[in-house]
């Protein structure tokens, strides 16, 4: 325990009444883990999470007891929800590993706060604050913090042994608070437990790789990745580090599944190992298509017969792929960005016509609809997809008359 300044203050005021009204329950309940971190780091926090020394059965009945809403979210794990005005604060009795085979572990519940910290992954997680806004740092984790390093709590190898994805969350976390060389027995470990990550399921590889390529310092970190075998163990289709380098020096927004393809030699069987959700499969393959393809110095025409066809999202995406594909020029990096400037202020075109307006002018129904919208909107994507419904329900009629007459 040591002194420092006020933590707890730093909470919006509705957080400091709803733990206040917790505190009363559980006097000995404390901050832990990423909202202290964040706290102490001056960052946005995103959920409080909270540790007592009760079991979970008995922080439910106290709970209850008091009128707070309260939902079993995790009994197994010792985590129980309290819901005050709508907000969630997850509780979670003290825990000792009795066993641990690198994916679950097994746990008892403990009333030794180091011993719950002790198996906590890096220091800068392992800190708690109680209600007496006295921080308890067992691992010199705020002194980590300052430093801007992520040393795993003891032994970096017994901590991976016990859950290998501690090796992505390492690299993830690093590339959030991480400053300098990261800290080398953790490298040297991550480096001798890489094929650990073999064990681990593919949903959880993809949600931790997913969070490093959106966080920041990408670059260093998958440099890093790539040192110790870590990109090699998570990606064996192949890897294209030096174009997902050019791909963020270059200026790619902070979109997963975009960064994956510029990093993957083969995405889609990626994409499929790794089982994306249908919606991030399909990106896959919209980015991956090379055609069609904007280039720069494209009329502003063929650029509106992209459009019709496919989401800007999607044409940006090959755009940034396709300058990543080499080391380009100063100028030609300037035509890239003047042509993604171009896209984006480009309206896409809406075809104005649709089978109804067949009908309407006197066409049969069946193929017959679908063989002139066709003919139509070949005509009006070969104009620029500037004709308006007017000018297409004429190509209509114009059709129409001609099958009339050639029967």
């Amino acid at each position: 325990m040591e002194t420092h300044n006020p933590i707890i203050s730093r909470l919006n005021a509705q957080q400091q009444a709803a733990l206040a009204r917790l505190w009363t329950v559980l006097p000995a309940m404390r901050l832990v883990g990423g909202v202290v971190r964040d706290l102490l780091a001056g960052r946005p926090i995103a959920d409080i999470d909270l540790a007592t020394p009760e079991p979970p059965t008995q922080v439910m009945e106290r709970l209850q007891a008091h009128g707070i809403h309260v939902v079993a979210t995790g009994l197994q794990h010792g985590t129980v929800t309290a819901v005050l005005e709508g907000i969630p604060y997850e509780i979670t009795t003290l825990r000792c590993d009795v066993e641990t085979d690198g994916r679950h572990a097994v746990v008892r519940w403990t009333q030794d706060w180091r011993q719950d910290a002790e198996r906590r992954d890096f220091t800068i997680n392992a800190m708690s604050v109680d209600q007496a806004d006295e921080l308890y740092d067992y691992f010199d984790g705020q002194a980590d913090l300052a430093a801007g390093q992520v040393r795993f709590v003891g032994q970096a190898a017994t901590r991976i042994e016990e859950d290998a994805l501690r090796i992505l969350r390492f690299f993830r976390f690093y590339g959030r608070y991480g400053q300098g060389e990261p800290d080398q027995q953790a490298m040297q470990a991550i480096a001798s437990g890489a094929a650990l990550l073999d064990g681990l399921s593919v949903e959880r590889i993809w949600m931790e790789l997913r969070r490093i390529l959106t966080g920041p310092n990408v670059a260093a970190i998958l440099h890093y990745m790539d040192q110790t075998g870590v990109l090699a163990r998570i990606l064996p289709e192949g890897r294209a580090l030096a174009r997902c380098l050019r791909l963020l020096d270059y200026g790619a927004p902070a979109n997963a599944v975009l960064r994956l393809v510029g990093l993957s030699t083969d995405a889609p069987a990626v994409a499929r190992r790794l089982k994306f959700s249908r919606a991030e499969a399909g990106q896959v393959r919209a980015f991956g298509q090379a055609t069609p393809m904007p280039e720069p110095g494209m009329a502003d025409d063929d650029l509106r017969r992209l459009l019709a066809d496919e989401p800007y999202d999607v044409l940006e995406g090959r755009v940034w792929l396709h300058q990543a594909e080499q080391v380009r020029t100063p100028d030609e990096n300037t035509a890239f960005a003047q042509l993604r400037q171009r896209l984006q202020h480009i309206a896409p075109p809406i075809f104005p016509v649709a089978g109804r307006d067949v009908v309407a002018l006197g066409g049969q129904a069946g193929p017959e609809i679908g063989r002139v919208i066709g003919l139509v909107r070949q005509w009006w994507l070969d104009g620029g997809c500037r004709a308006g419904a007017e000018a297409c329900r004429m190509q209509i009629k114009h059709l129409l008359g001609a099958k009339a007459e050639q029967s």
